[in-house]
């Protein structure tokens, strides 16, 4: 199965950016790799399904693009990952001859996805995609790619005297564990749209279990 494939059902307008794009989408890292783009594109065909009028072809082009900048998270550049790749989507779309208030709408999408650009989405595709992509960060996969991140960047799994904090302050980049209270566990109530709260709250649900379920491990419930 090819990448415009998994964009079904805009595949032939997935394909037709590919054809003009020469980024490419190779990536060393597994957490925003093409299968995450897969990921995000299928729930943010959900959520969309709830919201009337959407522009699907521009969401699916916006989820295709959307980490085409990659910045590891412990970059000093990382905030202004969604804003370089919004610009790269923009140029790309402007030279295939896409109407200007669709680009934007696109390269607005973009921008605002990203948690630590701290931009304000206004449209309905910007809203649908951040939410599509926090949600991929919770569940069993956000689980996955939190320890994944983690052996990439070099951190531990959690600080052996005090695993959860309780007597000092929250340090995810040195301790995985931290990362769930510090930011995940929380994603929920930033969500924006009724279908993303609806799965998020399922998927959090998922996180605390596995997180009681550290906590027998490790002797402490």
């Amino acid at each position: 199965m090819s990448l415009p494939d998994l964009f079904a059902p805009c595949s032939a307008t997935v394909a037709d950016v590919l054809r003009h794009y020469d980024g490419g989408h190779a990536t060393d890292d597994g957490a925003h790799d093409v299968s995450h783009l897969a990921r995000v594109w299928c729930l943010a065909k959900e959520i969309a399904a709830d919201v009337p009028g959407v522009d699907l072809e521009a969401l699916a082009v916006a989820t295709l693009l959307h980490d085409c900048v990659s910045v590891e998270k412990n970059s000093p550049d990382r905030a202004r990952a969604s804003t370089l790749a919004a610009d790269v989507a923009r140029k790309l779309l402007v030279r295939m001859e896409w109407p200007a208030a669709r680009v934007e709408l696109v390269a607005h999408a973009i921008a605002a996805h990203s948690f630590s650009a701290g931009i304000t989405p206004t449209t309905d595709e910007a809203r649908i995609l951040r939410d599509a992509d926090r949600l991929d960060a919770l569940g069993a996969v956000g689980i996955a790619r939190v320890f994944y991140v983690a052996g990439r960047l070099g951190s531990r799994l959690y600080d052996p005297v005090d695993p959860f904090a309780q007597h000092r302050e929250l340090d995810d980049a040195t301790y995985a564990i931290d990362h769930f209270e510090r930011k995940l566990l929380h994603l929920t109530y930033g969500l924006s749209t009724a279908a993303g709260q609806r799965i998020g709250r399922e998927r959090t649900d998922v996180m605390r279990a596995f997180l009681t379920q550290v906590r027998r491990e490790l002797g402490l419930a």
